[in-house]
């Protein structure tokens, strides 16, 4: 036999009020005499009512609800932005749809649509790039949508990002000016403004110091690899003569720097390592590994603070904002 919901009406009719009162009451709406609200809090329990969203919604045209988009639910750098996004929603009193897309264009799409389909008031998207048939998808709906650490070239949808070029710059600076003279960037192999702006600072830095820029030191990995597999990053980059590495993910830095271990290579005396997100994974390196500090949650954070001014047809003072970034030096850098 099928459960059967419970409605508003079952509410209001077993605490003998109206549906308009039962609506207060979980609406919040502080004109209910404490009483009443006590009667139909009473109901609510016993029944185990639980509000429709998308039939409030369409009553209010409001659901108080958004749709997250994120690439790999296991990439601490994704999820710390997400913990910054859910506390910003709880504290409007947003709830959270969370989806994961794999990276994947299609899978991009058909997520963004499936939460669209939800009746969400506002979606955040994050991804390792932006894709102009997503982009296309984004330009085809009313609902705001904002992008936490992911670059727009164009700029044309709001966006919480930090200088990811001048990020890389300060990270190959560093490295130049502590002797280096062979510096690899490691990064994951997607075609991406994000890695586009790693690589342009990464080449800057270079010319500044008047070393010369050397593709076969650009080491790209493919995004859907397993990184517990064996990727042999150690040899690739010891074979090349490389003293210093400046690495775009985390997972990878980690990984450099145990093959780097188990050959005997002493970090950071011999080869120094520089990462770029700062997730928690950092914490648990050993050496600790230096990063570039961006502030993970405070993107997620602003990313949802924006989305709720669009949601309400707020004033925002600036619809694409750069967070800064600095650079915490730690144990794989002299």
């Amino acid at each position: 036999m099928a459960k059967q919901t419970v409605t508003i009406y079952d509410v209001a009719r077993e605490a003998g009020v109206s549906m308009a009162t039962v609506s207060r009451v979980v609406n919040g709406n502080p004109n209910v005499k404490p009483s009443t609200r006590k009667k139909v809090s009473d109901v609510i329990d016993r029944l185990k009512y639980r509000p429709n969203a998308v039939a409030r919604g369409l009553a209010s045209k409001k659901t108080t609800t958004v749709g997250v988009i994120i690439p790999d639910v296991t990439n601490l750098y994704f999820s710390s932005l997400a913990r910054g996004i859910d506390d910003i929603a709880s504290m409007y009193n947003y709830n959270i749809i969370l989806t994961n897309s794999d990276g994947d264009v299609e899978k991009e799409k058909k997520v963004l649509n499936t939460v669209l389909a939800q009746q969400v008031d506002g979606v955040i998207f994050m991804g390792h790039q932006l894709n102009e048939e997503v982009k296309e998808e984004i330009s085809l709906t009313d609902t705001p949508v904002v992008l936490a650490g992911t670059v727009d070239d164009e700029n044309e949808l709001p966006n919480i990002i930090i200088d990811y070029h001048q990020a890389t710059i300060d990270s190959t600076k560093l490295l130049v000016d502590n002797g280096n003279e062979k510096i690899a960037l490691i990064g994951l192999d997607i075609d991406a403004e994000k890695q586009q702006e790693s690589t342009a600072g990464y080449k800057e830095a270079l010319e500044d110091s008047n070393l010369s820029f050397d593709e076969s030191l650009v080491i790209k990995v493919a995004p859907n690899r397993n990184f517990s597999e064996e990727i042999d990053l150690a040899s690739q980059v010891l074979d090349k003569g490389v003293t210093a590495a400046v690495v775009e993910d985390d997972r990878l830095a980690i990984l450099l720097l145990n093959q780097l271990i188990e050959r005997g290579v002493d970090v950071p005396e011999d080869f120094e390592i520089i990462s770029s997100n700062n997730s928690p994974l950092i914490d648990i390196s050993r050496p600790k590994i230096t990063t570039v500090t961006q502030p993970l949650y405070d993107l997620g954070a602003v990313a949802m603070r924006l989305l709720t001014k669009l949601m309400n047809e707020e004033e925002a003072d600036d619809l694409h904002i750069i967070l800064p970034h600095s650079i915490s030096e730690n144990g794989t850098t002299k």
